[in-house]
């Protein structure tokens, strides 16, 4: 992990998007299309790429009810392995940072409490997905209802480059905190709201 690049690293989150694993396309949750007024947006920051062997750093979970937002569940979480300098400069996370913080074991019954009955928006899903269902040895994680706003740009933005969560919050002038869960779930939920009026 060290030998790469920040850059590299996020070159290979892209390309990893909709690939998945094995077991990730054997996924419990369902993709939607629909607009929904009431939602969850989720984001994880991470040690790496693979939800089999990489562990979460931070979560952020942002509660909306007729697109208002209501509640934040926002945190960092302990992942009991080194973070490298990669997912530092990446992240801004530090090893100190999640020394004394909660296991995840500790905080995922309250994420899943949280989320409820809520459909899920978030921006390249499977990666979110693919961590969140990673967990299921540990919790009973609920088969839910997952809209992704990278399906949802390219259903309704034309004419930009790609659509990671940073060029579409320039594109559309948001001010975005990147690679922070919460700031990330923030600029997911401006995305959605966007699209959802346009369709």
């Amino acid at each position: 992990m060290e030998k790469r690049s920040a850059e590299q690293l996020l070159k290979q989150k892209k390309k990893m998007q909709y690939s998945g694993s094995r077991k990730n396309r054997q996924q419990k949750y369902s993709l939607s299309m629909e607009v929904v007024k009431n939602y969850v947006v989720l984001d994880f920051e991470t040690t790496g790429l693979s939800a089999w062997k990489d562990k979460i750093i931070q979560i952020g979970a942002v509660k909306y009810e007729n697109h208002r937002r209501t509640d934040t569940f926002y945190l960092l979480v302990d992942p009991q392995c080194h973070i490298s300098r990669t997912i530092t400069s990446i992240t801004g996370i530090r090893n100190e940072d999640v020394a004394g913080a909660p296991v995840i074991e500790e905080v995922i019954d309250d994420l899943i409490a949280f989320i409820g009955d809520y459909p899920i928006v978030a921006h390249n899903a499977p990666f979110d997905m693919g961590f969140l269902y990673a967990l299921d040895s540990i919790a009973s994680i609920p088969a839910y209802t997952v809209i992704d706003t990278v399906r949802l740009a390219k259903q309704t933005l034309r004419n930009i480059p790609d659509y990671k969560l940073t060029t579409l919050s320039a594109f559309l002038e948001l001010e975005h905190h990147a690679h922070d869960a919460l700031g990330d779930c923030l600029a997911a939920a401006a995305i959605y709201q966007f699209c959802a009026v346009q369709n």
